[in-house]
């Protein structure tokens, strides 16, 4: 009664009251992923003509991009006719950020990156965007019996979020009933406490980070904690790849699936999982694009970039907007009756790749198959320096002897040949990442060989 009483009325005048129109918006994105296919395509396309429209006349970023191509929204039928358009990047966004708002935008928000790799973004979003990316993450809650209300802890630490804990927000939380967990301090003794806290919240749904839902239950294990009891339907992942041994970890230790979301703070909420298993394109209002190194769409079942246009953000465009995020695409319609599209896996940022001298890529499963299993380990990072070096952090128990050790470093070495030199490096504590993430690899190579 409750969480009905939350979803249906107290987050409704939630979101008025900040300009929002993500309960229409929501009950407008239930009905439409139903519609076939080819209606949605049609509907994306309708849409996409619509918003590079606006904003040819409206942002004079692409008022001047627009007329210098000779390019006509108004004649667009498909999406491949926006491949005319260049890629949109950081530098890019940076570089003519003033020129990038709308003569006609309303209220605007600001917004950054973390920055993990890089210097930090900084955008700014519309309502239209917000309520959007609010919409999509609700239609998706639902897809697994849970709505807003419905007590949930949130294992999180993105600074914006963490920034701003006043009066207000903790109010809003506590009428929601979502309780906030910091991903930033995963020390033994604060997962001894969060796993006290869980028991005690009973939460209907997780949310969090892969690697720190991950890092918690597998603590939970150690400890022999049973976490299957405290009451959760699901665990809601986000924010990072979600590989398949941590999905196993999450999955068995607290006893619910493991539901899959990708998006990010600059490219929105792009995809979630269904309870069917497909990972669902939110295709009314995001373009997804799979391109290969020269720009060109690769084949379904093939390995892409992902790049993305947002087509509810008239006030600050993202058009064709590089993700660095890798993923393939899959054919057919899912066993749960949607029309949306889908995405086969997200493979994870350029990043997470471990690359040679010669130019070839590696994946990070590739070297976490040969340590994360290894007896004694409790948490590890690989980091590639400029000089494509590899360093392995590992933080380990009595069990991780020297001849474990040279097990790893023998499969790390059949792994990656000679031209990669491996070296071990045992510590106290992994840190992680500014957003609290705890990313298995770090290289500070970029795609072209430099330092990123």
């Amino acid at each position: 009664m409750y969480t009905r009483l939350c979803s249906s009325l107290l987050f409704p005048l939630h979101e008025r009251l900040k300009g929002h129109h993500s309960v229409a918006l929501r009950k407008e994105l239930e009905r439409s992923q139903w519609l076939p296919a080819d209606h949605l395509v049609d509907l994306q396309v309708s849409r996409l003509k619509a918003f590079l429209t606006q904003i040819g006349t409206r942002v004079p970023y692409y008022r001047d991009l627009f007329a210098r191509l000779e390019f006509r929204p108004e004649c667009v039928q498909s999406i491949a006719d926006i491949a005319t358009l260049p890629l949109l990047d950081k530098a890019t966004i940076r570089a003519g950020r003033d020129q990038m708002l709308s003569t006609a935008a309303g209220k605007v928000l600001q917004y950054n990156t973390g920055g993990s790799s890089g210097e930090p973004l900084v955008f700014f979003m519309g309502m239209a965007r917000v309520s959007h990316d609010v919409a999509a993450k609700w239609r998706a809650t639902r897809w697994w019996g849970v709505d807003i209300g419905d007590a949930e802890v949130v294992l999180w630490g993105s600074p914006v979020e963490l920034d701003k804990q006043d009066r207000v927000k903790a109010l809003r939380d506590r009428v929601f009933r979502s309780h906030l967990l910091p991903a930033f301090e995963m020390s033994e003794r604060q997962m001894d406490e969060y796993l006290g806290a869980l028991q005690r919240l009973r939460p209907r749904m997780l949310f969090g980070y892969a690697s720190a839902l991950a890092l918690l239950a597998s603590h939970a294990e150690r400890r022999g904690r049973d976490m299957t009891g405290i009451g959760a339907a699901v665990a809601f992942v986000t924010g990072e790849t979600l590989y398949a041994h941590q999905r196993a970890v999450i999955e068995r230790v607290f006893g619910v699936p493991a539901a899959n979301g990708y998006g990010s703070r600059d490219a929105g909420f792009i995809a979630h999982q269904c309870p069917s298993g497909s990972l669902h394109i939110s295709a009314e209002h995001i373009v997804v694009e799979l391109l290969d190194e020269s720009g060109s769409p690769v084949p379904l079942g093939k390995q892409g970039e992902i790049v993305v246009t947002h087509l509810a953000t008239g006030d600050f465009p993202f058009v064709r907007y590089r993700t660095g995020d890798m993923a393939v695409a899959e054919a057919g319609p899912c066993a749960c009756g949607r029309g949306l599209p889908v995405l086969r896996e997200v493979l994870g940022r350029s990043t997470d790749f471990i690359r040679t001298p010669s130019g070839n890529v590696m994946h990070a499963l590739a070297l976490i198959y040969e340590i994360r299993d290894k007896p004694g380990v409790k948490a590890f990072k690989f980091v590639q320096d400029r000089d494509y070096s590899v360093a392995l952090l590992v933080t380990a128990g009595c069990e991780f002897t020297a001849d474990v050790e040279r097990q790893v470093q023998a499969g790390l070495a059949r792994r990656l040949g000679d031209q990669l030199p491996v070296s071990v490096h045992r510590v106290d504590h992994i840190q992680p990442e500014k957003s609290g993430k705890y990313r298995y690899v770090v290289s500070r190579v970029d795609e072209c060989g430099e330092a990123s």
